[in-house]
């Protein structure tokens, strides 16, 4: 339960950041959206946005000038080639068979050719594309409501499906078996969550003020978040 609930929250904060806060327009939404924690859902926006700002901001930036770009991407790749069988499950579920191939070949590609997917050969030399899918999508495929909003502490804006759904991929998730391959005997060293913070700090690195440039101009913070997240994630389900 604990390695669960580990996965949830990484899970979470990469989710938050993949989030495209891109247009104001997204601020307030036509349809009113069913939120029964509204109070505590502000609440915990305003917590996140504090730690997002004076936390963990300084830490990608830091991250980002000692890292060299060469090294950020070749990071993101790995981890990215790691992450297939979500994306190649996921596609299954939703009966996406072309996508869920090329996903096979770009595996393959980049594990052989792009040295253990450290290059991404299957985008650059061969143009296979990625097809982005976890298991929230692939319930809302299968007509499962979000439900209502749900803010992660610490990690960000969620809804009761995608919290379910990352449940679901925690267990087709490559990296949540790490300790149990390398760390099994370690009391005090939690290689799962080691990789993934720093998977976490990898990817946020590439873009440190990423999070600030989507939020700057928002009157309402809570429901400019809420509601760019819901319309992101209806149209990836849509598509």
């Amino acid at each position: 339960m604990k390695k669960v609930i580990i996965a949830v929250l990484f899970c979470s904060i990469l989710g938050a950041n993949e989030t495209d806060i891109s247009s104001f327009d997204d601020e307030f939404s036509d349809k009113p959206i069913f939120d029964p924690l509204s109070g505590y859902n502000r609440v915990m926006t305003d917590v996140n946005d504090f730690m997002y700002r004076n936390m963990f901001t300084p830490v990608f930036k830091g991250y980002d000038y000692i890292m060299p770009d060469e090294g950020q991407t070749a990071i993101s790749n790995f981890f990215d080639n790691i992450l297939f069988p979500i994306r190649f499950i996921n596609n299954l579920l939703q009966f996406k068979f072309a996508n869920a191939g090329e996903e096979t070949l770009r595996f393959i590609a980049n594990t052989v050719v792009g040295f253990g997917g450290i290059s991404d050969v299957a985008t650059n030399v061969y143009g296979l594309k990625k097809h982005d899918e976890d298991f929230g999508q692939t319930l809302g495929y299968w007509g499962v409501g979000s439900g209502f909003p749900v803010v992660i502490p610490i990690l960000g804006q969620s809804n009761l499906r995608d919290i379910a759904g990352l449940g679901g991929d925690y267990f087709i998730n490559p990296l949540s078996y790490s300790n149990d391959v390398w760390a099994r005997d370690s009391k005090f060293f939690d290689l799962n969550l080691a990789i993934k913070t720093e998977q976490m700090i990898n990817e946020n690195s590439l873009d440190p003020e990423k999070y600030q440039k989507a939020t700057s101009g928002a009157v309402d913070l809570y429901t400019f978040i809420k509601n760019a997240y819901e319309q992101r994630r209806n149209a990836l389900i849509k598509e």
